[in-house]
């Protein structure tokens, strides 16, 4: 699916370069909701995303490398690319529309190069398996930034699983 079919694509150009600063479990009125922190380079903030926990132990077991024996889905995913001959490039939160964040997996492909509209909390689980950069629009972070300090107490999704 285009990126263009998605409200908010209209985002700036400006990218910064990121990574994954951790998968926390923060304490909601609803309960335990894991959020995943996306650091930009060159700043102290962090770009806080709301997800679901099986996406957030996806991330968690990328970033890790740990091998969980059958593949998940994003392993699963990764591989359907490769032996079609693609390959990730990176991925780029671009927009926020309403509390809700969209993202773009790049990829190279026998046919060229396209971009797929994906959840971020499904491009940074290919990102961490992959090392591929992580991108994110600056008016995006520069939004929805919050202080690094604020989630220094929460629980990494690891301890919360392992429990």
């Amino acid at each position: 699916m285009s990126a263009d079919a998605d409200p908010g694509s209209d985002a700036g150009d400006e990218r910064l370069d990121a990574s994954i600063a951790g998968v926390k479990v923060a304490g909601t009125a609803d309960g335990p909701a894991p959020v995943v922190l996306v650091d930009a380079a060159d700043e102290a903030d962090v770009l806080p995303i709301f997800i679901a926990f099986e996406e957030a132990m996806s991330i968690a077991h990328g970033v890790d490398a740990a091998d969980v024996g059958r593949p998940l889905t994003h392993d699963l995913l990764l591989d359907v690319i490769e032996e079609l001959g693609g390959r990730l490039l990176d991925v780029v939160i671009r927009a926020e529309s309403h509390g809700t964040y969209y993202a773009d997996v790049n990829l190279r492909t026998p046919r060229g190069e396209t971009t797929v509209d994906a959840r971020p909390s499904d491009a940074l689980a290919l990102a961490a398996r992959t090392d591929a950069p992580i991108r994110v629009d600056a008016g995006v972070f520069e939004a929805g930034r919050r202080e690094r300090s604020a989630f220094d107490d929460l629980q990494d999704i690891r301890e919360v699983a392992a429990e």
